[in-house]
């Protein structure tokens, strides 16, 4: 079936399955990790009371039919463990078995993320499960990959790649005078060990750097559809700016299935400029309930990009939207707009019986987002820090944390077990705090002489109180002791 299948995308088509399924497990594992105090029973927004304000068509999920903490983590931990699987041994099932094992892993995330409110408020979670979703009917590498998924894989990169150009386009000036990455490294939601060196680059260079993202993004998207090599030669600069940013910042697995995403594009001849790597020979023909199941999904899919497509050519696009709750067909994008300063929340706490001005207060330090101006800000990206993320759109405006950091609060007064393996440091280890309070601070990259002087990479500023100082209501001295 010439008309249908590509094997000359084979190994393309296996590199973007087996990442893919790499994603899909450290997604699991971050939510296996995270869920308990973020959305579990007791969690600052619990599933048992979303879901009693959403139907099932408003949020597909299972936890529908029940929900309890331990069916959660089940859920996490045995979609880990499939999509471990996959990664080892995805060439060694049937055909059907595969597509069994990627619609298992899309179920359950799906599941996790209509549950997962604004921990889950993210276009990486929907991406995932689109990108999922495509790969139930991708074949396992003993059938040849649909040249009509392939397209549809191509279409998906495309809406990411020039969804988020527009939207820049559309929204900051600063992206078209080429000045926005004056300020992103420094601003960004999570910087990496190596954003203090991308800030202090030469600024003609951050033009160049914007320049080449809306070359990147803009114009090569157009490439994937072209003949080959220009094909793959547009899917190598998009891997190339994809690494550009994995090395600047912290942007959980956004870039990195971007980057798996461009591999679709990639056919054997491209491959075999760059590397010595042997055919695997002939495929059988794949079976015709397949063929029938990858036209009708291709059919569905196009109908479904109606509604992205038209937020593309509008002059109100959103940025992150899912135009259904089964995620498919989305549109993305990021920063449409730069903050020019970069404003984080401090959470301090203390053991004094009262607060005066002589109060000692000592700070909670997370594992990602800068507290401490002497710590260089770590990697871990594709692995999702999703208090951190939060934490900093809190600083943005508190209207992004109105529904959940009061009970976060309260759980670090009664040193909640759970909550604290959120954060990299507790400074009451022995027994909670009396009181806590959070406070707004604008951070800066130290300049080199700053950095050689004070050893510091950030210099912070005290803006004011962002939660006066509160204890848990009721709590009386006999409590503490």
């Amino acid at each position: 079936m010439n008309w249908f299948s590509a094997p000359e995308y084979r190994l393309g088509a296996l590199v973007l399955e087996h990442g893919v399924a790499a994603i899909y497990l450290v997604a699991f594992v971050a939510a296996a990790r995270q869920f308990r105090p973020l959305i579990g029973a007791r969690g600052m927004l619990p599933v048992p009371a979303y879901l009693t304000r959403r139907s099932f068509w408003r949020a597909p999920s299972i936890f529908h039919l029940h929900y309890s903490d331990r069916l959660f983590a089940g859920v996490s931990w045995f979609g880990a463990a499939v999509a471990a699987a996959m990664v080892a041994g995805l060439d060694l099932v049937p055909l059907w078995a595969a597509m069994l094992m990627w619609l298992t892993l899309w179920v359950l995330y799906l599941s996790i993320v209509n549950v997962g409110q604004t921990w889950y408020g993210f276009g990486w979670e929907s991406l995932l499960l689109e990108t999922g979703f495509l790969m139930v009917f991708l074949g396992n590498g003993q059938v040849a990959p649909p040249v009509l998924v392939l397209w549809l894989v191509r279409w998906l990169l495309f809406r990411v790649e020039f969804g988020a150009g527009l939207i820049k386009m559309r929204g900051d000036s600063c992206w078209r005078d080429l000045t926005c990455l004056d300020y992103h490294h420094e601003t960004q939601p999570m910087p990496g060990p190596l954003s203090w060196l991308f800030h202090h680059l030469p600024r003609p260079l951050h033009r160049i750097e914007v320049a080449g993202n809306h070359f990147a993004q803009l114009v090569v998207p157009f490439g994937l559809f072209a003949p080959q090599p220009v094909a793959s030669v547009a899917a190598a600069v998009i891997v190339i700016t994809q690494l550009w940013l994995v090395a600047s910042g912290n942007f959980a697995w956004l870039n990195w299935l971007t980057i798996l995403l461009a591999f679709g594009a990639v056919d054997q001849t491209a491959v075999d400029a760059l590397v010595d790597v042997r055919s695997r020979g002939a495929v059988p023909n794949p079976p015709l309930w397949f063929v029938v199941a990858v036209i009708g999904v291709a059919a569905a899919m196009l109908v479904l990009s109606y509604w992205p497509t038209r937020n593309m050519l509008s002059p109100g696009q959103r940025m992150n939207a899912s135009f259904n709750a089964f995620h498919l067909c989305n549109t993305y994008g990021a920063f449409g707009s730069v903050s020019r300063i970069r404003q984080e929340v401090v959470i301090e706490g203390t053991a004094d019986a009262s607060v005066t001005d002589q109060t000692n207060w000592q700070e909670y330090e997370f594992k990602g987002k800068p507290t401490d101006v002497r710590r260089l800000p770590r990697q871990f990206a594709p692995y999702h820090l999703r208090l951190d993320w939060l934490m900093w759109f809190a600083a943005i405006s508190p209207g992004y944390a109105s529904a959940w950091l009061t009970p976060f609060l309260h759980r670090l007064l009664r040193n909640d077990r759970a909550t604290l393996k959120l954060l990299r440091h507790n400074p009451f280890p022995e027994s909670p705090p009396r009181y806590v309070r959070a406070q707004l601070y604008r951070y800066r990259f130290t300049t080199p002489a700053e950095l050689r002087r004070d050893r510091a990479w950030w210099h912070r500023t005290l803006i004011g109180s962002f939660v006066p100082a509160t204890g848990l209501p009721g709590r009386s001295d006999a409590q503490d002791k």
